[in-house]
């Protein structure tokens, strides 16, 4: 395979609840997604999980499991940030349902295109009704019949996997400066605060200085782990875990930014974006805004044919980040755009003072 296809990729999934997600990545890669006492208590996933998949190829996949259920979208889209491809799952019993559509509609606001669907639970049901609906609902993807429990189709899944993962471009940019944003936070006794998340661009090493946005806080990594390994480095499309030294675990939460100290990033509360052409909006519509893991109420404007967001919590956002816009009430997912502009409001003042004045 040619260089750009072996850059790390990272495989979401998504489906509706109880669909067997969970179950299946522990199928795939040996490991249980599902962390919290809370999660094993209900049965469902109510937080993001993560695993390393191995291909037949040997190629590795990171992997982000999210939860279907309704109630947790907003903690499926902060996990569906950063993936460059997808496993949608489809229970034979039951066919697409309402969080199946919903997370299709994420996935395309994002602009993750490429993926496989898996008809699980087919040792329990006929799965022709799932693979004919999965069919209409994405159409031109690979859909494959397996059965978590008895193995059935598990090869015949890693392998539509391993095909889509070798025409899927990375979208993490690896000749930028480092940004990862922060989905998960903890301590560990002895180590200190760890932080972890999909890095969109650039390198992070140990021994790095980085910063901790928005509070601007400076601090350096002490240690670099993929998958439960330290390494030295790790690169623009990995899942990765940083150990940090001269932070709190209190400074720093999910939605934040770890990146360069001269990062041109700032938080802003107004930005310009691109729309795509169905999204059901209208000038004045306060919607729920969703970008890397941070999400804000916003109220859109459309001065002079742009549409621009004014957010009520500050974003971490550069020019072609793609965003998630979604109904506050009732919860909806309408669609999602591209920022085009970060700083709208200065370059209005800019063009305001540029402009010739009339003779007095």
């Amino acid at each position: 395979m040619a260089a750009a296809e072996q850059r790390p990729l990272t495989l979401g999934t998504a489906g509706h609840v109880d669909h067997g997600k969970t179950t299946l990545v522990r199928a795939l890669t040996g490991t249980d997604t599902d962390r919290l006492p809370e999660e094993k208590q209900r049965g469902l996933s109510i937080d993001l999980g993560y695993a390393l998949l191995e291909l037949p190829s040997g190629r590795r996949l990171s992997l982000v499991d999210v939860p279907g259920h309704q109630r947790f979208v907003r903690t499926m889209v902060a996990g569906a940030t950063g993936i460059d491809c997808f496993l949608m799952t489809v229970a034979a019993d039951d066919g697409v349902m309402p969080q199946t559509r919903e997370h299709a509609r994420v996935l395309a606001a994002l602009g993750v295109q490429r993926g496989v669907a898996a008809i699980t639970k087919a040792d329990a049901a006929d799965p022709a009704r799932a693979l004919a609906e999965t069919a209409t609902l994405m159409p031109g993807i690979e859909v494959v019949s397996v059965s978590a429990r008895t193995g059935e189709g598990l090869e015949d899944l890693l392998a539509a996997v391993e095909r889509v993962a070798a025409q899927t471009s990375a979208s993490a940019r690896a000749g930028d400066e480092p940004r990862l944003h922060v989905d998960r936070c903890f301590t560990i006794n002895g180590a200190g605060t760890v932080v972890t998340g999909t890095l969109w661009s650039g390198r992070v090493a140990r021994g790095d200085t980085v910063t901790i946005l928005p509070h601007g806080i400076t601090c350096r990594v002490r240690a670099v782990h993929l998958h439960g390994e330290e390494v030295q480095a790790a690169a623009a499309g990995q899942r990765v875990a940083l150990n940090l030294v001269g932070i709190s675990r209190n400074d720093v939460s999910r939605g934040d930014v770890v990146t360069s100290p001269s990062t041109d990033v700032q938080a802003t509360r107004q930005v310009t974006v691109e729309l795509e052409p169905d999204v059901g909006i209208e000038s004045g519509d306060r919607v729920q805004v969703h970008h890397g893991t941070r999400e804000s109420a916003a109220r859109l404007r459309r001065p002079a044919g742009r549409w621009n967001l004014h957010l009520e919590r500050p974003l971490l956002a550069a020019p072609g980040d793609r965003l998630v816009v979604r109904r506050i009430a009732p919860p909806e997912t309408l669609g999602g755009g591209v920022i085009t502009d970060t700083e709208p409001a200065k370059r209005v003042r800019a063009d305001d003072e540029a402009r010739p004045q009339p003779a007095a």
